[in-house]
């Protein structure tokens, strides 16, 4: 299974595969009736505590990977991270879907670097 990472702002695009967009909060400007989502998975997000704090300064990006991978174990988004590891494994394509200007610096970042390990 290949991952790609996109913006939800970017054209969908046929290879796109299943899109799925990964953050908590609906992005600003976009239709939910033009964002050509397969699935949202909005419990997957960070938590409103762990986003805030990390305010998508790259230099706390590191400890930002690490406080949410923990959450993706021990938290309330576990359940929505086996659901996306479900998913990866029943498509040739997965393109995991954000809003943030970031594309560095973001969850749908870890989550592929996770994805990928798997």
């Amino acid at each position: 299974m290949a991952v790609r990472l996109k913006r939800i702002y970017d054209q969908a695009e046929q290879d796109d595969g299943l899109r799925v967009l990964v953050d908590r909060v609906w992005p600003r400007g976009v239709a939910k009736d033009k964002a050509q989502l397969d699935h949202w998975l909005k419990s997957i997000g960070p938590s409103k505590e762990l986003r805030q704090w990390f305010g998508h300064d790259p230099e706390k990006y590191m400890t930002f990977k690490e406080r949410y991978e923990n959450e993706l174990k021990e938290g309330s988004q576990h359940e929505a991270w086996e659901q996306l590891k479900d998913l990866a494994d029943g498509t040739k394509q997965l393109t995991l879907l954000f809003a943030s200007k970031d594309e560095e610096h973001n969850q749908a970042r870890v989550l592929k670097e996770l994805l990928d390990k798997s």
